[in-house]
């Protein structure tokens, strides 16, 4: 099984950035991949963005060109830049990990932006 945990959530004025950071540990599989999910309160969880380990990546429509998702699979960690951040971006940021064994997520990271 495969464990993933995320840090650097935080407070964050309107217009400001984070870096979301999420570290695998565990049976990785040279073949899988990672994505962000973000919920916000009263609403579903969400895809933010998600990437392969053989680099191909997908954006949500709300968040390209502001959200960079990125990953060091020799450190097995997957990062989200997060630029021009607004109120509505505020949420629980989940990681996942996926892969033919695994499908593991993690505790999230409280995003909050606001002035």
């Amino acid at each position: 099984q495969v464990q993933v945990v995320e840090s650097g959530g935080g407070l964050v004025q309107p217009g400001g950035s984070l870096r979301l950071s999420c570290e695998a540990s565990g049976r990785i599989s040279s073949i899988n991949s990672m994505a962000w999910y973000r919920q916000a309160p009263g609403k579903e969880r969400e895809l933010v963005a998600s990437i392969t380990s053989s680099g191909s990546t997908n954006y949500a429509d709300s968040v390209k060109g502001r959200f960079t998702i990125s990953s060091d699979n020799a450190k097995n960690t997957m990062y989200l830049q997060m630029n021009s951040l607004k109120p509505e971006d505020t949420a629980v940021y989940y990681c996942r990990y996926i892969s033919v064994r695994s499908n593991s997520w993690g505790q999230g990271t409280q995003v909050t932006v606001s002035a």
